[in-house]
């Protein structure tokens, strides 16, 4: 079997930021790294949960909303990946292209700047959410504050890849 992409990064140096993950079938998917793993506390799943349901949210009714595929969190709770199609631009005044790193900083600066500003989490009803007794706005906001200074002070956005060798002499990034 081939080794998935993500498990080639070197998880034991990845710091809070923004990072393309991966860009094929028209798709461009983004690592929002909240935490930095192995290192700080993963978020706790009731605040990655109020982070999802407030991201989605805000990513579907913002002017990229078109493009918007996926907004949801990680298995291993520190960060979220947002799939956006591979086209267009958040940027004012350039040409249609692939979205960058930067547009997703500018907007991911924008929509923690609106959570910030919630009093609620959307969609917290039986009705309307699988687990709806599992959110934390509070602790959601906290860990907001957290990643936009992150973001506007310390920002992040190339991988380290793992450079282990195999036995049978190929990279593991490469197996």
């Amino acid at each position: 079997m081939e080794v998935i992409q993500s498990f080639t990064i070197d998880h034991t140096h990845l710091k809070p930021g923004i990072y393309v993950s991966r860009e094929d079938k028209g798709f461009i998917t983004f690592d929002l790294r909240i935490t930095e793993p192995n290192h700080e506390p993963a978020l706790a799943p009731a605040a990655i949960h109020s982070l999802e349901h407030l991201m989605a949210t805000w990513f579907r009714n913002s002017k990229v909303k078109e493009d918007v595929v996926y907004v949801g969190p990680m298995g291993c709770l520190t960060g979220m990946y947002i799939i956006m199609k591979g086209y267009g631009s958040a940027t004012e005044g350039r040409e249609s292209g692939s979205y960058t790193v930067e547009d997703m900083r500018y907007l991911t600066i924008e929509c923690l700047q609106w959570i910030l500003t919630q009093t609620e989490v959307p969609a917290t009803e039986p009705q309307t959410c699988g687990n709806y007794l599992l959110h934390d706005l509070p602790m959601c906001k906290w860990e907001s504050a957290r990643y936009l200074d992150r973001l506007e002070h310390d920002f992040h956005s190339e991988y380290t890849k793992l450079q282990i060798v195999l036995d049978d002499g190929k990279l593991f990034a490469d197996a």
